[in-house]
């Protein structure tokens, strides 16, 4: 565990790095832009370079050394945040740029993630499983915890070229805190002999599609990628329809307590049992709380909701991360994480690819002023800039909410509780 937790802090550290970066440039393009479309243009483009290559980031975890796999994908994911910075201090300002460099770091934290994960089942027992997906799912939150807010601070003083610095330092300290781990952990050996790629993709694949429950856990965590999305997307442009981006990170950061609350929940009470249940219901109470944040833009009622809906996450996040991890070999994890990556976070992708254009050119025009559902729908939620997209979110935490229902009800993952336990004691 101890060696665990040296990796774990510099994981944290590396995420409050990205997280901050990550809400720089949300700001920056859409200041830039003043279109929802771009924004999510520009999450499209620092997610899908590492949801594409995921697969062959966990074959290589699976045959080389993981903690060497995460060095080099941290550290040359620092060069799409140096290409940003110097677009930006030699004049070259604008988006494309920063479409550039978000998409060299996010080919290169493809090596990262999948290895990452794998450790972690290298490095813990499997009574550690729940209570270190917990410490997990803390260091993910830091980056809409702390970042959004310290981002915030520091935009106020300055621009978006302090924050690629402050990022870089932080992978500095990420690559050290690995390298620490490394070196008192002995490790796989290279191995060249029998490599077929296609043959270790298709090992990944069976990894996951021979077990129906781990098979529809993976269905439903790419429905529930895909509406979290739009929520990660969409709160930036309709936060600063009525403040500024000091205010917005606030909000992002106080909202964000609540999976802080959560993450320390699991950790404090080691959950070891009733996954199934656990990811259903939860999946459910975050659904009804998305669709509360397009209800209104009293800023003390969406950070109420907002942290709410966060504080489901971290569960939703474990129960599966647990019931997965139990059900999948050490010796194919790598894969199979990086198959599971593709296959859920394609729903993410596909959210960025639809969800600015319906706000800016569907759901935005019907709310305002003269909308066509301006006395309608309106007058419940108001009008005005950002409240198409204060509807979308409404529709989507529904919808959410059925779906977490009716695949959580389903009998291949239900079932997944009692064969999890007899594959534990046979």
């Amino acid at each position: 565990m101890k060696q665990f937790m040296i990796l774990w802090i510099g994981q944290l550290i590396s995420s409050i790095g990205s997280g901050m970066t990550a809400f720089a440039v949300a700001i920056y393009v859409y200041q830039l832009t003043g279109s929802a479309t771009w924004v999510s243009v520009a999450a499209l483009l620092a997610y899908l370079p590492t949801i594409l290559l995921s697969p062959l980031g966990g074959i290589l975890a699976d045959r080389y050394d993981r903690r060497l796999m995460m060095i080099l994908g941290d550290s040359f994911s620092a060069l799409g945040l140096l290409s940003i910075l110097i677009s930006i201090q030699t004049g070259h300002g604008g988006v494309r740029p920063v479409f550039i460099g978000v998409t060299i770091s996010s080919i290169f934290l493809a090596l990262l993630e999948p290895a990452y994960k794998a450790t972690v089942t290298d490095l813990l027992s499997e009574e550690d499983y729940a209570k270190a997906s917990g410490l997990v799912q803390m260091a993910g939150a830091s980056k809409y915890l702390l970042s959004p807010f310290i981002a915030g601070v520091i935009l106020s003083v300055s621009d978006i070229s302090a924050i690629l610095l402050i990022d870089m330092a932080t992978i500095l300290i990420t690559v050290v805190a690995v390298g620490f781990v490394r070196k008192r952990i002995q490790v796989m050996k290279p191995s060249t002999n029998n490599f077929n790629f296609f043959r270790e993709f298709a090992e990944g694949m069976k990894s996951i599609t021979r077990d129906a429950g781990v098979s529809s856990l993976v269905v439903l965590m790419f429905f529930m990628c895909f509406f979290v999305a739009f929520i990660q997307t969409l709160m930036v442009p309709m936060i600063l329809a009525f403040t500024d981006a000091k205010t917005l990170g606030i909000m992002e950061s106080v909202s964000a307590v609540g999976m802080l609350i959560g993450s320390v929940l699991i950790g404090v009470l080691n959950i070891r049992g009733n996954y199934a249940r656990i990811l259903m219901i939860s999946l459910m109470v975050a659904g009804i709380f998305m669709a509360m944040t397009g209800t209104t833009t009293n800023s003390w009622l969406l950070v109420v909701y907002c942290m709410l809906f966060f504080t489901a996450l971290p569960f939703v996040n474990t129960s599966a991360d647990v019931l997965i991890r139990k059900r999948i070999p050490n010796d194919v994890q790598g894969r199979a994480w990086g198959m599971i990556s593709v296959l859920t976070q394609t729903g993410y992708v596909v959210a960025y690819a639809v969800c600015g254009v319906l706000a800016d050119y569907v759901f935005g025009p019907l709310l305002m002023d003269e909308g066509l559902l301006a006395g309608s729908i309106g007058q419940l939620i108001g009008t005005g800039e950002g409240r198409g997209i204060g509807l979308m979110l409404i529709i989507t935490g529904i919808v959410m909410f059925a779906f977490a229902f009716i695949f959580g009800s389903r009998k291949s993952i239900q079932g997944m509780e009692r064969s999890t336990y007899e594959l534990a004691h046979h």
